[in-house]
């Protein structure tokens, strides 16, 4: 028996990079998973590899989560598929890129808050009733290192991935007489946003990662995602309101994050 068997959950994002780490250490631990991904490409494979890999129950849902009614809607999908909600992972994002912080545009600061906020607490409003229904739930927020240590040239990030790690704690608060635990991984992996990185400051990633404690850039699957199967489960039913850094020890000291932009 998984750790999370007989649990039910959503990955928004989940189609690749991070997503597809946790949607694959959930169901590594038994856990049922739908797959909630704008790529229809992206998603119906994640889904195949969790059935073939660990022969769970999973579903692929279509979603763009800046749309309201279909964060409602996908929310709605897998309590009438799987019949309950237990866990409520937001991951998704959409790349924006790097841009000097007065030549950011209005559009593009609404943007990344419509991503990263707006989503995740319409989601979360949401799942609400149906971990009631479960006497319970958790909800685990990705956020990142950027906004805590305020890189350079993603401003839009920085600033929508901390609101929603106060968002998170918000709800922590006042969720926790119910039982719904509401946490925050701040990762530090090879996600779809850091291979775009990479790929235009190659000098920078390999400092970066030579500079981490511990050497490397971390893996979804098997650094981030057991994090993530530990918040979802029993062991962790205290634990509210916090934010976990799964980097590597990388937040000790900051990272030297200075991408080449031009003027």
């Amino acid at each position: 028996m998984g750790k999370l068997q007989n649990r039910v959950a959503i990955v928004t994002g989940a189609g690749m990079g991070i997503g597809r780490g946790i949607a694959g250490a959930l169901a590594r631990e038994g856990a049922r998973v739908m797959v909630a991904e704008i790529d229809e490409q992206a998603g119906e494979a994640t889904v195949a590899w969790l059935r073939d890999s660990w022969g769970v129950d999973a579903v692929f849902q279509r979603v763009d989560v800046t749309a309201k009614a279909q964060v409602q809607a996908m929310v709605a999908a897998a309590v009438a598929h799987f019949g309950q909600l237990d866990i409520l992972v937001n991951n998704a994002w959409r790349g924006s890129g790097f841009a000097r912080l007065e030549q950011l545009s209005d559009e593009r600061l609404r943007a990344s808050f419509d991503m990263a906020v707006m989503a995740a607490f319409w989601a979360m409003q949401a799942a609400l009733p149906e971990f009631r229904k479960r006497g319970g739930g958790r909800v685990i927020n990705l956020c990142s290192l950027n906004g805590v240590n305020a890189h350079l040239y993603t401003a839009d990030y920085n600033a929508a991935k901390e609101a929603l790690r106060t968002l998170t704690r918000s709800a922590a608060r006042e969720w926790a007489g119910e039982g719904v635990c509401c946490n925050v991984i701040c990762p530090g992996a090879v996600s779809e946003a850091y291979r775009k990185f990479a790929a235009a400051s190659p000098d920078n990633a390999s400092a970066i990662a030579a500079a981490n404690p511990m050497g490397r850039v971390g893996d979804p699957l098997d650094d981030i995602g057991p994090v993530a199967v530990f918040l979802a489960s029993d062991a962790a039913r205290y634990l509210t309101g916090n934010t976990l850094f799964v980097d590597g020890g990388a937040h000790i000291n900051g990272v030297a994050w200075a991408p080449r932009l031009a003027d």
